[in-house]
């Protein structure tokens, strides 16, 4: 059972040996030179605006679920598309029903203005 697991075991160690190298090789011959520029967090180039504890209006998390919502039916429609031929006038029925369920929720996201960006 042994030669079964000599080289996990060398796989390991020497993947546990390179992680703790090259942490330690690269802070004895890295640069040391904090700034206030380099220590500040990074946010996308932009300078700080105000605090991490800052609130996001709700919009923001709604729209992110829908797009995730209405996002998710394309992973449904790619094996439908692909099986079309085989699936038939049932197929084709059945995937015009889950569309339609998808429209319906669309329009009604829409209506209730919660894709208004303001």
């Amino acid at each position: 059972m042994l030669d079964n697991s000599l080289p996990i075991l060398a796989l390991f160690t020497v993947a546990v040996m390179f992680a703790t190298g090259s942490v330690v090789f690269s802070r004895l011959i890295g640069q040391k030179k904090p700034s206030a520029v380099k220590l500040a967090p990074y946010e996308c180039g932009m300078p700080l605006i105000g605090t991490a504890r800052e609130r996001f209006d709700i919009k923001f998390y709604i729209i992110a679920m829908l797009f995730i919502v209405f996002d998710i039916e394309v992973a449904f429609l790619y094996p439908w598309a692909v099986m079309f031929k085989k699936l038939g006038v049932f197929g084709f029925v059945e995937m015009g029903v889950f569309v339609f369920i998808l429209l319906v929720g669309y329009v009604y996201v829409w209506k209730k203005g919660a894709l208004e960006w303001e």
